[in-house]
């Protein structure tokens, strides 16, 4: 019997954008709390603390790059299989993200043994923040099956529309971490104050519960997949090329930013380790803003693909234009915030004094980037529900190393931290630019041919 014709070819566009998206931006923004909660945690302990886990995070981002760009590949591929009512092709491709997850995870356990000492040293001599950030780097690169398979399991279900059951996984691995860290960081309950490692623990635990909900859940409420082991251990070449046709252009895409953080700490390390921590700060309050953005992404690309399977061209222009509306208001949002609050967010991470005087500026400078960061975020999805992702790789790698990495290194050198914030606005316009350019090549090619 025919499987019944999927939502994301019938319903109303802003209703499925709305379906598709809202969960996935709620469990985005517990994903940013848990964030920021964990780095509040651990400033608590000391700045040099802080410290340390935004030294570990270009490491730890890249685990995220692997495990979110194979899972992109994956949305891609089956969603579009979806559309075109091709059910052997959607089957192959969820069984052979899971075996990609399991692979990814001895890669990054090995790097975890014998590499995570070297990456801390090479961006700090002082021995407290350096022995911190590699016991909290070990762990949380030991211990990373969870991660993988969390976003493999909720890639899944993301890709055939069940994004409530894709937010009910995220969000109770991010509440878990939540209620462990200050368990684990200071020893409530009768567990052991194991500090930095604690937050670390945290998050491993909070991955696995995900994950664990992840796999439940697409196997008793995704009906349009199917799961075997043989199928697992014998994927094809061909599925496995296919996925990673879109997932290594968005797994560079997203590792340049753990390049831009790595050579970004160097830089402010000229300063002091207060100007990285405040970075690390940053990065976490953004966060709370780019993560909604990023749930709205990754809930418009598998309706974008669907409906490029399917050929439907005015669903596809109504749901990139209400999209890009949505963001456009979110990252507007972020701007306010960080211009008319900045030294109130930087209290949150127990900011010194020094701290906050760097902070400030940072904020507001970094701030009055974020609404064009939101356009290009959107303008990007087209990209990868496309199968074009070189271009969301080019757009990324001519923002973060081309432009930021040299404006911040340049600026750097007149000798006031200040002045290197204001590599980030620049580097955005610049995304700006090359994001329309290529947008619009796509969208006349692909878009108004159908």
């Amino acid at each position: 019997m025919e499987l019944k014709e999927n939502k994301m070819g019938v319903m109303p566009v802003k209703k499925l954008i709305i379906n598709m998206s809202v969960p996935m931006m709620l469990s985005m923004l517990v994903q940013a709390l848990y964030n920021i909660v964990d780095s509040i945690f651990v400033a608590r302990l000391s700045e040099g603390a802080l410290t340390a886990v935004t030294l570990a995070f270009p490491l730890q981002n890249l685990m995220i790059a692997v495990g979110t760009g194979t899972g992109v590949g994956v949305n891609a591929y089956l969603s579009r299989a979806l559309g075109e009512k091709k059910f052997s092709k959607s089957d192959a491709a969820a069984n052979a993200a899971i075996l990609l997850a399991f692979f990814s995870f001895l890669v990054f356990a090995l790097i975890g043994v014998f590499g995570a000492g070297s990456f801390i040293s090479l961006q700090t001599g002082d021995p407290e923040i350096r022995a911190h950030g590699t016991a909290y780097l070990r762990i949380v690169m030991i211990l990373s099956a969870g991660i993988f398979f969390q976003v493999t399991f909720e890639r899944l279900l993301q890709s055939t529309g069940r994004t409530f059951y894709s937010m009910v996984s995220q969000m109770t691995g991010a509440v878990v971490n939540i209620i462990f860290d200050p368990i684990l960081i200071f020893g409530f309950l009768g567990f052991p104050k194991l500090g930095v490692a604690g937050a670390a623990y945290a998050t491993v635990l909070g991955q696995c519960v995900a994950a664990s909900i992840g796999l439940a859940m697409n196997l008793k409420k995704n009906p349009e997949l199917h799961f075997s082991i043989s199928r697992i251990l014998h994927p094809g070449a061909e599925v496995i090329k296919r996925i990673y046709a879109v997932g290594v252009p968005s797994i560079l895409m997203i590792s340049v930013g753990s390049v831009m953080s790595f050579f970004l700490n160097l830089i402010l390390a000229t300063f002091s380790s207060t100007a990285q921590a405040v970075y690390g700060a940053y990065f976490k309050l953004q966060s709370f803003f780019f993560m909604p953005v990023f749930g709205l992404n990754n809930g418009l690309i598998p309706v974008l693909a669907y409906n490029y399977g399917a050929r439907n061209q005015g669903r596809i222009r109504e749901a990139l234009t209400f999209s890009l509306k949505l963001a456009v208001a979110i990252m507007t949002a972020g701007m306010l915030a960080f211009e008319i609050f900045p030294a109130a967010l930087l209290s949150l991470f127990h900011a010194s004094p020094e701290m906050t005087a760097i902070g400030v500026p940072a904020l507001r400078i970094i701030g009055i980037s974020l609404p064009i960061a939101g356009c290009c975020i959107m303008m990007g999805s087209i990209f990868q529900a496309f199968s074009v992702s070189i271009y969301s790789l080019i757009v990324s790698v001519g923002r973060q190393l081309v432009v930021l990495l040299p404006a911040a290194w340049l600026l750097s050198r007149l000798g006031d931290v200040n002045l290197v914030w204001l590599a980030f606005p620049i580097a955005e316009i610049v995304s700006l630019i090359l994001s329309t350019y290529f947008f619009r090549r796509i969208y006349q090619s692909k878009v108004k041919t159908l």
